[in-house]
């Protein structure tokens, strides 16, 4: 039987995610596994909490990770906060600013938009003024719009919302290690990431952090949660009970590296990882400029680690980015939705930020262009 697992080949991940994963991630998937209610692994589980406490900037006890992608950290958030009729705004600006109005609907919330332009942040003047028009139980936004390159200023909304007495949910999924994510001095309620972008691990955990205020939310709800497996009640248990009580078999492995990715992190420090990142925008941008390409967002509200590039009018989408694969092993994201075959979507995240990437990139797009 051919082994396919041989065929794969080393590629430079230079999309909207995941990023490259750091070495020392990789090194810690060949740990031995232990079993989900091994002691030791109860005190890598304390480590990981402890960790992301630094990287997301709370004092939250309930500060964890979610077995599953950050679709797992969003639903959640949203599964253990919203009971049906709820008001729920959320402020919608991408593609995930969607899929947030999406499931708070499933959940017989009912759902107001904030419909901002693709491109553009959340304008806090416009927010003030929906606060001011109805009263909301959950606001919700997303810090860095992945599918727009956008970072929207959510330290000055996050004032709007807690003076209207709302509940904060906060996506950081292409944010948390990329630039500062601090969930305490926003007074967010919820906050949720993943384990692929920022923190160079390889996808499959989602870290998220829930307020006092939002637990006692949770715990004083009418109903139960309708997702078993996301229920919090349930999964404080497993991570926080004295003794620890069987939830579900934790990835151990996976646990693992995402420790190491959050040590690593940490031992940088985020001020240089992030000092390091914007070095990287800086030399992609400087460099697509001198080839005549132009990025769509505005400086003052760019983000760095995912860059969106005009496709020039005549070049094939699809084309160049099959060409960057097979001939450069090097991947690079399409638009999304209405930007679909419009734009290319960089990532500089993580351990993928680094100058050697920038050049490989920027010389594989100038032979393909030419």
């Amino acid at each position: 039987m051919e082994d396919l697992l041989q065929n794969i080949q080393p590629i430079l991940l230079m999309g909207p995610g995941p990023s490259c994963v750091a070495e020392a991630s990789h090194a810690a998937l060949s740990k031995p596994t232990l079993g989900h209610m091994d002691p030791y692994f109860f005190t890598i589980m304390d480590g990981i909490k402890d960790q992301l406490r630094q990287v997301f900037h709370t004092k939250n006890d309930m500060t964890f990770t979610i077995s599953g992608t950050g679709s797992s950290g969003m639903e959640t958030c949203f599964v253990n906060l919203i009971e049906r009729g709820d008001k729920v705004l959320v402020l919608d600006n991408g593609a995930f600013g969607k899929r947030q109005q999406e499931v708070a609907t499933r959940l017989g919330a009912e759902v107001d938009a904030l419909d901002g332009e693709w491109g553009q942040p959340v304008l806090p003047e416009a927010v003030q003024q929906k606060l001011a028009a109805k009263k909301y139980d959950i606001v919700s936004i997303v810090h860095a719009e992945t599918s727009t390159g956008v970072r929207s200023p959510v330290e000055e909304i996050a004032k709007l919302v807690k003076a209207s007495g709302a509940l904060f949910i906060v996506d950081c999924v292409t944010s948390l290690g990329c630039i500062p994510v601090t969930v305490d001095a926003w007074k967010a309620d919820a906050v949720y990431s993943c384990s692929q972008k920022g923190l160079s691990c390889p996808p499959g955990l989602s870290p998220v952090t829930f307020s006092a205020t939002a637990m006692a939310k949770v715990e004083g709800r009418k109903t139960k949660v309708p997702n078993w497996s996301l229920d919090l009640p349930l999964l404080k248990k497993y991570w926080e009970g004295s003794p620890r009580v069987y939830h579900h078999t934790a990835p151990a492995n996976m646990y693992y590296a995402l420790y190491a990715g959050l040590r690593s992190f940490l031992m940088e420090g985020e001020e240089k990882a992030f000092a390091r990142q914007m070095t990287a925008h800086k030399q992609l941008v400087d460099g697509l400029t001198a080839m005549g390409l132009k990025l769509t967002v505005a400086e003052p509200c760019r983000l760095p680690v995912v860059n969106v590039v005009s496709i020039p009018d005549g070049v094939n989408d699809a084309e160049v980015r099959t060409r960057l694969l097979k001939e450069f092993q090097i991947e690079i994201g399409s638009g999304l939705g209405a930007l679909a075959g419009k734009v290319w979507r960089i990532g500089l995240m993580g351990h993928t930020s680094r100058p050697e990437n920038v050049t490989r990139l920027l010389n594989a797009l100038k032979t393909i262009l030419q």
